[in-house]
């Protein structure tokens, strides 16, 4: 193995997300769930139901990548989708006791996959979150030149 002392941290962050997910996976396949799915998942189960759209947009996927996940949730009965009401175009995703058992279960095997890492995984946590939080208010943030076209009085 190379010596990792010497990786930059994004090579550090990505390879050991890389490892965890694919860790995470393994086990997850035994419940019919992958990585992605429960993402969707806990987006259901923090906003209520929805359409299938809005999921992509706030999972931050393409429309066809949600389609694919809803078809392997809908299978194992984690999910059920239903034609709008308002818009018969729109599918609307809800998530099913199934699905929120499911979901329970796939966080004892996230805990799992780090159980054998000597590392605090609430500080780890923590830690991550900051990064997320300040990289995506940075995404976020208008640019100097975006702000200056949007107030043409400054």
């Amino acid at each position: 193995m190379p010596d990792i002392r010497l990786w930059p941290t994004g090579r550090l962050l990505s390879t050991a997300a890389r490892l965890v997910e694919h860790a995470w996976n393994e086990k997850l396949d035994d419940i019919g769930l992958t990585h992605a799915g429960v993402i969707a998942l806990d987006v259901l189960a923090a906003n209520g139901p929805m359409t299938q759209s809005s999921l992509a947009q706030i999972v931050r996927v393409q429309a066809q990548t949600i389609g694919k996940t809803l078809m392997r949730l809908e299978a194992h009965g984690y999910v059920i989708r239903q034609r709008s009401q308002s818009d018969r175009r729109s599918q609307v995703v809800s998530i099913t006791v199934a699905g929120t058992s499911a979901r329970e279960g796939a966080r004892d095997l996230e805990r799992s996959v780090l159980a054998t890492a000597e590392v605090d995984t609430d500080l780890l946590r923590a830690e991550l979150q900051t990064i997320v939080r300040a990289l995506a208010a940075r995404e976020e943030a208008p640019t100097t030149q975006e702000a200056e076209q949007s107030d043409p009085g400054r």
